[in-house]
């Protein structure tokens, strides 16, 4: 079994970056990208470290990754339960620097963003103003 000693990154629940113009993938990708990036991790480390995730969407993300060739399924040696491990590929690794390029964009710019759509909202849903006489 593969000893893990790096920690997984920490997400916190109530970031915005789901609802930032930049995605990478599905809504997963990134984070699953993330907690890959020092070494394969079991599926259920994974699920277990991305709470809101069900188990159906972590497993319809890992295959959809491991379609696209981001990340390779393999045995873990000298486990009796047959489990397996997800980890990154070269193509997979690539997407880390793409990955901290978005977060800070987002970094920069996340205040910019939230006026621009506070300000449209507000232009939507403002009545129409009524024709003069």
């Amino acid at each position: 079994m593969t000893e893990t000693v790096a920690a997984l990154p920490t997400f916190d629940p109530a970031c915005p970056m789901s609802a930032f113009p930049i995605q990478i993938g599905g809504k997963w990708t990134v984070m699953i990208v993330l907690c890959l990036d020092d070494g394969p991790r079991r599926f259920g480390v994974l699920r277990r470290h991305l709470r809101p995730i069900s188990t159906k969407v972590l497993a319809e993300t890992l295959t959809a990754m491991g379609r696209d060739g981001l990340v390779r399924r393999c045995p873990v040696e000298g486990a009796d339960d047959g489990g397996v491990e997800y980890e990154l590929t070269p193509l997979g690794r690539t997407l880390l620097t793409v990955i901290e390029q978005a977060r800070e964009w987002a970094r920069n710019h996340a205040g910019d963003l939230l006026r621009a759509r506070a300000t449209y909202d507000e232009a939507v849903a403002a009545p129409p103003h009524a024709p003069s006489a």
